[in-house]
């Protein structure tokens, strides 16, 4: 293999020279043309090239953008009219193997493709990188803020920005990291200078994203020792004999290797990157008390409130029961369990809700009178309503079936294609329910909804529900904190929709939970 590489070089260099004198062009110039070719062709020979156009097939627009900033590439403007071949151009010219690969993927969180594609899941690639990673810190940070960020954010910070960037470039703004790349592009934004993103987060109200920034710059930057990965595109140079597709030792202290990465299941085996940087420690909100806490649910359609019930009492909560009440004695129900005192020692609040609704008003069991409005029970558990749970994490899981008549609207989730949702869905919109976002801390609130005549299928059960069982269930086995937990939710309810789009299901997931939420 050693020989191989060295003739490479050989007749690489030379072919450059012979390039170089027919054309005219200068040297340099022509080792760049021949050096692209070249990295193809030993993709090709490494078989990482079909993997790499296996993965590229199954990822969305969104995904192909955050995958090529990660890489450290600036030039977004192709993305609209080939995220694909854009995506694989980038990648071409990094110094790509499985192991950068499998790293790219955990940071968009497309589990699935480790599985599918990779032959590897979550924790054995969390484990790869343990001791070093080389997707930088800074631009997995920037990605997570632009998947936090829903429309309305987008216009906010567009509209400050508005003397500070283009106007044209503005008007073409799809997503936060758009933004992140032009003003990278003036040097208004790195790494290092980050002040201005985090006063524009602040002034648009987004606290939380802006703590995230903030936290960075405390934490990794004062911190950090020695040299970390590189933000920009690092473009292919012709592999050593000691290294064959890995990131340049001189840009990621990379430690040798052998021999070619030709599987994905050989990587497994091979720790190809370590990092002389500290790990930004994990903050995870403490669940020390037994038992976590109280966990409310109330079924007013009588169908799943005990499976739920056996599921939350497995995660060790305390599980109050409530079946077929109206709306007043929800009311009631909930304010009772808002003054309990032993929210002051516990260390967690969970409140499921199975209803009949119109829009984003639950009707329990009741067919008119008045309705109550789920903005209302958020706000029984704010800081203020109930000071026993100040700083501790309120989770709401809510089954709504809507029973009003099918009407289009603006604004609500799922009757238009909008950034903030967390479910995409190509299924026709049946019914509309409004956006209900959380606007205290320390809140994960996932509603959903679907059309009310499910209810009259025999032995129905909700898609949703027995996916959430299943996947808390999963996650307390495997400790996946409650956001990825969630994406498996998430999946489940696509794959229904895709397969039965006649009665699909609609999902709106929001939180300011400040920490990871591990209910194992």
């Amino acid at each position: 293999m050693e020989v191989l590489f060295h003739t490479s070089s050989l007749v690489f260099y030379f072919e450059a020279v012979k390039v170089s004198w027919n054309s005219s062009l200068p040297l340099f110039i022509c080792e760049q043309m021949l050096r692209s070719v070249t990295r193809t062709a030993l993709l090709r020979m490494s078989g990482l090239y079909h993997t790499l156009s296996q993965i590229t097939d199954e990822l969305s627009t969104d995904e192909c953008k955050r995958i090529c900033y990660l890489c450290g590439s600036l030039d977004m403007d192709k993305f609209s009219t080939d995220p694909r071949g854009m995506l694989q151009s980038v990648l071409f010219q990094t110094r790509m193997d499985y192991v950068f690969l499998m790293e790219l993927i955990l940071k968009i969180k497309r589990y699935d493709l480790l599985q599918e594609v990779l032959s590897t899941n979550k924790s054995t690639v969390e484990g790869l990188l343990k001791n070093g990673h080389s997707v930088s810190e800074y631009r997995v940070l920037m990605a997570d803020v632009s998947e936090d960020m829903d429309t309305e954010d987008l216009k906010s910070l567009a509209f400050l920005l508005r003397g500070t960037l283009p106007e044209h470039k503005l008007e073409n703004v799809q997503s936060f990291l758009d933004i992140v790349v032009e003003l990278e592009k003036l040097d208004q934004l790195s790494s290092e200078k980050m002040d201005l993103i985090e006063h524009c987060l602040r002034s648009i109200h987004r606290a939380d994203l802006a703590k995230k920034i903030s936290h960075y710059q405390q934490t990794v930057l004062m911190t950090k020792q020695g040299s970390s990965p590189p933000d920009r595109l690092q473009f292919c140079r012709m592999p050593s004999p000691n290294c064959s597709f890995g990131v340049s030792t001189a840009s990621c202290n990379v430690r040798p290797i052998s021999k070619f990465c030709d599987k994905p299941t050989t990587v497994k085996k091979e720790l190809l990157c370590s990092s002389s940087y500290r790990q930004q420690q994990e903050e995870v909100y403490s669940m020390r008390s037994d038992p976590r806490g109280v966990c409310l649910i109330i079924d007013c359609v009588g169908t799943e409130g005990d499976q739920l019930e056996q599921t939350f009492q497995a995660l060790n909560f305390h599980v109050i029961t409530h079946k077929l009440l109206s709306v007043r004695d929800v009311q009631s129900t909930l304010r009772e369990v808002t003054h309990q005192q032993g929210h002051y020692r516990a260390s967690a609040f969970v409140c499921c809700i199975i209803s009949r609704s119109r829009s984003s008003d639950l009707l329990a069991t009741d067919s008119h009178g008045p309705r109550l409005d789920l903005d209302t029970v958020r706000c029984l558990f704010t800081s203020d309503s109930c000071p026993g749970l100040a700083g501790k994490p309120k989770l709401f899981f809510i089954q709504s079936y809507d029973v009003s008549e099918p009407q289009s609207c603006a604004g609500y989730m799922g009757c238009e294609d909008e950034a903030g949702g967390e479910l995409e869905t190509d299924a026709p919109v049946l019914l509309c329910c409004k956006r209900t976002i959380p606007v205290d801390a320390d809140i994960f609130w996932s509603h959903c909804w679907t059309k009310g005549e499910q209810l009259e299928v025999p032995n129905h059960q909700s898609v949703y529900l027995k996916a959430l069982r299943s996947s808390l269930t999963e996650g307390q086995k495997r400790r996946t904190h409650l956001v990825d937990v969630h994406m498996m939710v998430n999946r489940a309810v696509y794959d229904h929709n895709h397969k039965s789009p006649q009665s699909s299901y609609f999902l709106n997931l929001r939180h300011t939970l400040r920490k990871n939420v591990y209910l194992s």
